[in-house]
């Protein structure tokens, strides 16, 4: 049983950073490509970063140039540097191993979801 564990959430005000992580449990992440996939209340779940086993990375139209996606292969664990935020960034934020290395269509995921980490921007 995979376990994703989501960290580095918080309030920020509008045109600051956070940097996310989430630790894999149970598998390799050398192995998967991996996703940050964020929920705002009443919407659905949608990815905003992929980054591939090769090195590969691709992010949503509404995130590119400001956040960064990362990954630690030794310490099972990957990151997403959240610069310039914006009230709409305001979500919840998860982590997943995906199928696919494409922003669009969505990719399937691999893992049951971990609990997330809120983030909230203030204007």
């Amino acid at each position: 049983q995979v376990q994703l564990v989501e960290s580095g959430g918080g309030l920020v005000q509008a045109g600051g950073s956070l940097k996310l992580s989430c630790v894999i449990r149970g598998s390799e992440l050398s192995l998967n490509h991996m996703g940050w996939y964020r929920q705002a209340p009443g919407k659905q779940r949608d990815p905003v970063a992929i980054f591939s086993i090769g090195g590969y990375t691709k992010y949503a139209d509404s995130v590119k140039g400001r956040f960064t996606m990362s990954r630690d292969n030794a310490k099972n664990t990957v990151y997403l540097q959240m610069n310039d935020l914006r009230p709409e960034d305001t979500a919840v934020y998860y982590c997943n191993a995906v199928r696919g290395v494409n922003i669009t269509p969505p990719p399937a995921t691999k893992w049951n979801w971990g609990q997330g980490t809120q983030v909230i921007v203030s204007s």
